[in-house]
């Protein structure tokens, strides 16, 4: 035998394998072992044949074929291909016999053909026995016991009751076949047991992967920037908006990067290091300024958490810290803020609808008593000019505070449009709809839209742009419906008139936010609110029409898809 060959044998690790690992790493450790059993007896019966005079090439034979079979899966793994506990569940498959019974047949021929070998085969018989009780079910751990045991005993059988020692023989290989049962049973029960712990072993692996994605997820998830330093100042871990953060105009792209070195982070890093000269009793939290050259100053407020190591001297190993833009604080502040008083505002309306129904009654009458008193006349239609106004924004704050819909419905948007549109004018000066075009796509299929809350959005639109394009005139609307695609439809109400400035712009959606004296600030607040309620989109856009600057607000609806006639 080569050392190269000797070398693979003994010293050759497994590769890699699948979910089946632990089992198969087991089958090639017994596959070995079997291989190495082979060349031994194989090198033992040569060297005893080559001593005698009476030569028997009957049982080299049988040792040669038999080493040959061990050696076939040792060479070539791929003949373990598909070896599993269930391929080794029956006697009726061949990988049982292939692997396990080939090794009863061999020895039991072997003491047929030399009886009066020194080999000792209850010995021999072990190997097998453990590798059933290992690898394959308790039945057939069994099987291979009660094999190996007639094998032993009818090698008895075959020397005879003439032999000197057949009362020795019988018994050995009696207690032998009861010590093949007892290493079958306890083999198969350590190999169950094995097989449930490394099963739980699997499953807590797995958990813990589970786990630490989770983990993961959330982290990255986070609004808040986390980092985790050495005492080095080397960050060992950040998500995506630390990196953020930590970045003038892009993402810190690094996934471990120094603390130190970068001048614009100076005064994180002097925080952390006052952290960590003052312990975990000291400074946790703490307001710095990123200060970029050429990018506006960042005010990140900190708090710092430390992370004990596991070492005897108890150090504070890792620092956690924990980052936020003072700006975006102050903006989730004022967006509760708005929250609070929107809902303050909604009782407000409530509590103030039954007053001025009451006053609109009581002016009625009034007008009704002094119709010959013009002063009074004019007075009452004050009035009624202002309670109409104060009933509009309590319509409209109740319209905010309103719950969202529970569904959508299907609404064929070109006609919708064409009403409104028309409507609209009836309730406008005369002369007014020569100065409104309007431009409906016939191609413009169905959206998904509530009629109302649409013809709501779509006659703020036109009372602001209206409004607007008195103060540039001569005043003009167009009123445009097009597809954008197969799921977007696209609705533009635009006027003349100069850009707004950015600080309007800024403001525009936001509630009671108003550029007019006499606006409640509320219509384009409505118009945003009722087209995130259906997946819609409204966008400012301001745009040049034949050389004159204009506004236009532009509404992105979705689109539907057009119904047959078997679902129609």
């Amino acid at each position: 035998m080569s050392a190269p060959l000797l070398t693979r044998l003994l010293f050759l690790r497994p590769r890699r394998a699948d979910a089946n690992d632990g089992f198969m790493r087991l089958v090639r450790g017994f596959v070995r072992a079997r291989a190495v059993l082979a060349l031994a007896l194989l090198g033992s019966q040569g060297l005893v044949q080559a001593m005698v005079s009476n030569l028997k090439w009957e049982v080299l034979l049988l040792c040669a074929v038999y080493t040959g079979v061990t050696l076939l899966p040792v060479m070539w793994p791929q003949f373990l291909r598909g070896t599993n506990r269930a391929s080794l569940s029956g006697l009726r498959g061949w990988r049982w016999w292939a692997n396990i019974g080939v090794d009863v047949v061999v020895f039991s021929l072997l003491q047929v053909l030399d009886p009066s070998s020194s080999v000792p085969f209850a010995a021999l018989y072990i190997l097998p026995v453990l590798m059933s009780g290992v690898l394959a079910p308790r039945r057939m751990a069994l099987a291979a016991a009660s094999l190996a045991s007639l094998g032993l005993l009818g090698g008895a059988v075959w020397v005879g009751l003439a032999a000197p020692d057949w009362s020795v023989r019988w018994t050995g290989s009696g207690l032998a076949g009861l010590g093949y049962f007892a290493v079958a049973l306890l083999a198969a029960e350590l190999a169950e047991r094995l097989a449930g712990e490394q099963r739980a072993a699997q499953g807590s692996r797995a958990y813990a992967r589970q786990q630490s994605a989770l983990n993961q997820l959330v982290i990255d998830e986070l609004r808040e920037g986390v980092l985790v330093l050495d005492r080095d100042g080397l960050v060992r871990a950040a998500n995506p908006a630390a990196r953020a953060l930590l970045g003038d105009r892009q993402p810190v792209e690094a996934v471990t990067f120094p603390l130190r070195g970068v001048p614009a982070w100076s005064e994180l890093q002097d925080a952390v290091d006052r952290a960590w000269r003052q312990g975990p009793q000291g400074l946790e939290r703490a307001n710095v300024v990123l200060h970029w050259p050429e990018a506006p100053s960042r005010r990140l407020r900190t708090r710092l958490r430390f992370i004990r190591s596991a070492e005897a001297d108890g150090a504070e190993d890792l620092c956690l810290l924990l980052m936020e833009d003072q700006a975006t604080l102050v903006a989730r502040a004022q967006q509760e803020k708005l929250a609070a008083m929107g809902r303050m505002s909604a009782s407000i309306a409530h509590e103030i609808r039954n007053p001025l129904s009451a006053i609109s009654q009581a002016n009625a009458l009034l007008a009704e008593d002094l119709q010959a008193d013009v002063g009074a006349q004019r007075l009452a239609a004050m009035v009624d000019s202002n309670v109409k106004r104060l009933q509009r924004i309590v319509d409209e704050v109740a319209l905010l505070a309103a719950p969202l819909p529970v569904e959508s419905a299907r609404l064929d948007a070109k006609a919708l449009v064409q009403e409104v549109c028309d409507d609209w004018l009836r309730t406008q000066p005369k002369g007014t709809g020569e100065t409104v075009a309007l431009a409906l796509d016939p191609a413009v299929g169905a959206v998904q839209f509530d009629a109302e809350h649409l013809r709501r959005v779509l006659i703020n639109l036109l009372d602001n742009g209206w409004r607007h394009a008195q103060d540039a005139p001569p005043a003009w609307l167009q009123v445009t419906l097009d597809t954008l695609d197969e799921r977007q439809v696209r609705l533009a109400v635009v006027n003349p008139g100069p850009p707004m400035s950015p600080e309007v712009e800024r403001h525009m959606f936001e509630p009671f936010f108003s550029s007019r004296s006499r606006g409640s600030g509320l219509g384009l607040t409505i118009c945003r609110e009722l087209c995130e309620r259906y997946g819609a989109r409204i966008d400012y856009q301001a745009r040049l029409v034949q050389g004159t600057p204009a506004v236009a607000f532009v509404v992105t609806l979705r689109g539907l898809p057009a119904l047959n006639a078997e679902s129609h």
